[in-house]
């Protein structure tokens, strides 16, 4: 089978108190997958897109509740590895509500995806044919063997001919500025479209700008990225947000229109809009749409609980035509 998109990374399972309590005063908790990368996979299944997604989990209950999650949305899981002697990832969401921000706890160490290593992938089969590979920085943040296991399948995706989209992703809690900017920097060679955000481009290259727009120019200019995607976010509230997209491609900017969103859950939402550009990149084959679609996608996705965007491609395409802007109920 020969895929359009196909996404590496760690998926967990996610653990939220209901009805922003704290952690210290639930009693019971609200479960999701979640991993940036299957994320990707399940938004661009829904826009109709052959995805599959790679990672490597605990053979257990938790590991296939994970899988189930993305099966149920067409994304293809018979690449994923399977160790029943290791474990799958946790993390934990504490949603807040201003002053009080959101908090998340991890607890992922030594899950089954850190100890991956270059090899137990056969990339060769799996890419072949595939149009764009998907990972983020996230990926090789887990451990060393992660991180050769990520430039493993880099350099195959670019060797044959399969487009690599990379977001930048940096967390803190996973590697520090010098260990990803020495990861990342060397693996920008076999990156084609960069996703990232102002403040993780100053982190992870180091680089800085009077404007966005010199920043992706000085991203271009250094490592010859195809494009270099950055989602703007302004946070006037926990629950209230303006989002949009700028991309620099060429010499030319492409930029969304901003949205107001009123977050439910603003976890993923980055992902959508990964996903979204891909599908405007491989099927309307246009950056300008590209971006407005991948903004429109994730800002929709901000209304809807979980990491996974439950989302539908009409959705994007009405607010896109301007149909969506009344509140109203529809009935």
């Amino acid at each position: 089978m020969t895929y359009d998109v196909v996404t590496f990374g760690e998926v967990m399972l996610r653990l939220s108190p209901p009805n922003f309590m704290r952690f210290e005063q639930t009693h019971s908790f609200d479960a999701h997958a979640g991993g940036a990368e299957m994320n990707v996979a399940v938004a661009c299944a829904r826009l109709g897109l052959k995805s599959a997604y790679v990672t490597k989990l605990g053979d257990n209950s938790i590991g296939h509740f994970i899988r189930n999650k993305a099966r149920e949305h067409g994304v293809d899981t018979s690449h994923i590895l399977w160790d029943p002697e290791d474990r799958c990832g946790v993390y934990y969401v504490e949603f807040g509500a201003a002053p009080r921000t959101n908090r998340v706890i991890y607890d992922r160490k030594e899950s089954a995806i850190s100890k991956i290593r270059p090899g137990e992938v056969n990339w060769t089969t799996i890419l072949k044919g595939t149009k764009l590979f998907h990972t983020s920085g996230i990926t090789p943040a887990l451990s060393q063997s992660c991180s050769e296991a990520t430039i493993e399948v880099l350099k195959i995706a670019k060797k044959q001919g399969c487009k690599v989209s990379y977001d930048v992703n940096y967390r803190s809690k996973l590697w520090t500025p010098k260990e990803a900017q020495a990861f990342t920097e060397p693996a920008s060679e076999y990156i084609d479209i960069l996703i990232t955000t102002e403040e993780d481009t100053k982190v992870v290259y180091g680089i800085e700008g009077k404007d966005y727009e010199e920043v992706a120019q000085k991203l271009v200019d250094k490592f010859g990225f195809e494009v270099v995607v950055i989602t703007l976010r302004e946070t006037p509230s926990v629950w209230f947000n303006k989002w949009s997209v700028f991309a620099f491609s060429d010499g030319k900017i492409f930029r969304s229109p901003t949205y107001d969103v009123e977050i439910v859950d603003r976890l993923g939402g980055g992902d959508s809009c990964s996903a979204g550009f891909i599908y405007g990149y491989l099927v309307l084959k246009d950056l300008q749409k590209a971006v407005d679609f991948g903004s429109a996608f994730s800002a929709l996705k901000h209304s809807v609980p979980g990491d996974l965007a439950f989302i539908y491609k009409d959705e994007v395409e009405k607010m896109l035509k301007g149909r969506e802007r009344s509140l109203r109920i529809e009935r």
